[in-house]
């Protein structure tokens, strides 16, 4: 199955393609802008350790997850490091920033990083993006991450589904070393179609656990019957 589409922040050497702003993590904005928010809102909403949880977002996009969010009662803060993408995001606060750049004076109940990010396949980008998560969760907070886990790569496969009106494909498929996967995400909405190169690291529970404990984070519990969404929280924490 195609996997869901990467953004905001994204993959070193990720690449895009199509009609567009296309913004420097190969994500196509007009294309963002057009996506349904999918489970991804019940998944967080759910996992979050109070009701009405402030929630930093980092790598928002057009903010298909956020506005969802944000009527569950949610304040969320959005950040992308494109503008284009988040004048889309009338529903919350926005940042301008790149995600390992971020420092805002303040500490959130839930800091998210969805879009697969923990796989870049820059392990050094992969320390920056948690250390990013794990300053900016507050004490009893939590951080909660989509990552693809070790079944998908040895999975993973060229397919196609359509969704919504939406063809999603996934080509190009080619494992360049022993953890690493490349692809190629497709999109085809009528007559546009956009393209997402990217590579990703596969990590395994020990390896996963690790990149956590270097940022000061601890692996909870995943949060999906398939791993692909986990809770870590401060190391020091209860």
């Amino acid at each position: 199955m195609t996997p869901a589409p990467q953004q905001g922040g994204g993959p070193a050497g990720a690449r895009g393609s199509g009609p567009g702003v296309i913004t420097p993590d190969g994500c196509a904005v007009d294309f963002y802008a057009l996506l349904p928010p999918g489970p991804e809102p019940g998944i967080v909403h759910a996992a979050a350790p109070l009701a009405g949880a402030s929630i930093l977002e980092l790598g928002s996009g057009a903010g298909r997850v956020t506005r969802p969010l944000a009527r569950l009662g949610h304040p969320v803060v959005a950040v992308d490091e494109s503008a284009e993408m988040l004048a889309h995001i009338s529903e919350a606060e926005t940042v301008c920033a790149r995600i390992e750049d971020l420092a805002l004076d303040r500490t959130f109940d839930v800091v998210l990083l969805a879009s697969h990010l923990l796989n870049v396949a820059d392990e050094q980008i992969r320390l920056a993006l948690l250390r990013t998560c794990a300053r900016h969760v507050s004490p009893a907070g939590c951080v909660i991450i989509q990552y693809h886990p070790p079944g998908w790569f040895a999975s993973a496969s060229a397919a196609e589904r359509q969704d919504g009106g939406i063809i999603f494909r996934l080509r190009d498929v080619s494992r360049p070393a022993p953890r690493l996967l490349s692809a190629t995400a497709e999109y085809k909405v009528g007559e546009r179609t956009w393209t997402h190169a990217f590579t990703a690291m596969r990590l395994d529970e020990e390896q996963l656990r690790s990149a956590l404990g270097e940022a000061g984070l601890r692996l909870d519990r995943y949060l999906t019957d398939d791993h692909s969404w986990l809770r870590a929280v401060p190391a020091g924490g209860g």
